[in-house]
């Protein structure tokens, strides 16, 4: 949540433009802004704010920290100075050796943010820049100098609203537009509504033409950025895998007849031997008596 800096705010920049009008210095210039980051953003002048900080030889006009750490470098300019983006040099030149990210460079009126990105180079871009002059786009600068507030700083609000921006750059964007499976998209749904295949690169070469001359240069040359395909493992190759195993047999017939080894029909059956009545003490009551001994000769 950003806080509503809108009333102090208001009552804070008639101060500000005096100070243009007076032409200020810019050592009056940074006690004004110090000021303005206590009764506007909520910081204590005593513990989160440093003034003319001297840094390796390099002097930061404010340092501002939240919790002991600094989270901000201010380089301030003499009210009514225009500001051009070398002002900004000293302190980048610090930040480069201390990873800090954030810089904001201001001379009252104007506040430019710049955020600092470290890869191979470092690259600074600026996140906004915005005007108390202007009472039309009073909201809108409120609202921006909101993430400069003590509490926002505590809750990484810069750094979320970094991100987001960062998100919705037309390079990202264009990343995202010209992916395969975009491209995918739009050409089944203009096949439904005309009946026609459209190639993707010709899809690709027509939403660009689409875009504003700013954002085609921040996009570049058109590239179909196609996803990457899936690489089966070992395990799942065609041919490894095993066979279904055969049905069990729970009986030996049923073995026999699995194998092929005997016909049902030919299987012996197993019958109890009829009696010879010529044979003297046979009888089925002799049977009955001994059905399951050998078979004896009286």
């Amino acid at each position: 949540m950003i806080n509503d800096i809108r009333r102090p705010l208001k009552r804070f920049v008639p101060r500000l433009l005096e100070a243009r009008d007076a032409g200020l210095n810019e050592a009056d210039t940074v006690s004004r802004i110090c000021r303005f980051f206590e009764d506007v953003l909520g910081y204590d002048g005593l513990q989160d704010i440093s003034r003319e900080a001297q840094m390796k030889h390099k002097y930061i006009d404010i340092c501002v920290k939240i919790d002991g750490q600094i989270r901000l470098l201010v380089e301030v300019r003499a009210a009514g100075e225009k500001l051009r983006d070398r002002h900004v040099e000293p302190a980048q030149s610090y930040a480069a050796q201390n990873n800090y990210r954030w810089i904001l460079l201001t001379n009252g009126i104007d506040w430019h943010l710049y955020h600092l990105t470290f890869n191979q180079e470092i690259e600074k871009e600026c996140v906004f820049s915005v005007s108390l002059d202007n009472e039309e786009k009073f909201e809108e600068a409120a609202q921006l100098l909101a993430l400069l507030h003590k509490q926002s700083l505590r809750r990484d609000g810069l750094e979320k609203y970094w991100k987001k921006a960062a998100a919705l750059e037309p390079d990202s964007i264009g990343k995202v537009l010209f992916s395969e499976k975009v491209l995918g998209v739009i050409r089944r749904e203009i096949r439904r509504a005309t009946g026609l295949l459209i190639d993707s690169k010709e899809l690709a070469k027509s939403l660009r033409e689409m875009l504003s001359v700013e954002a085609r240069e921040q996009i570049g040359p058109i590239r179909i950025y196609r996803r990457r395909r899936r690489t089966p493992k070992a395990s799942e190759e065609p041919g490894d895998t095993l066979p279904p195993p055969e049905e069990s047999c729970s009986t030996s017939q049923s073995v026999e007849q699995a194998h092929g080894a005997v016909p049902p029909a030919l299987m012996p059956q197993h019958t109890k031997p009829t009696p010879d009545p010529t044979v003297a003490g046979s009888s089925s009551q002799n049977i009955a008596e001994e059905p399951s001994g050998p078979w004896q000769q009286p």
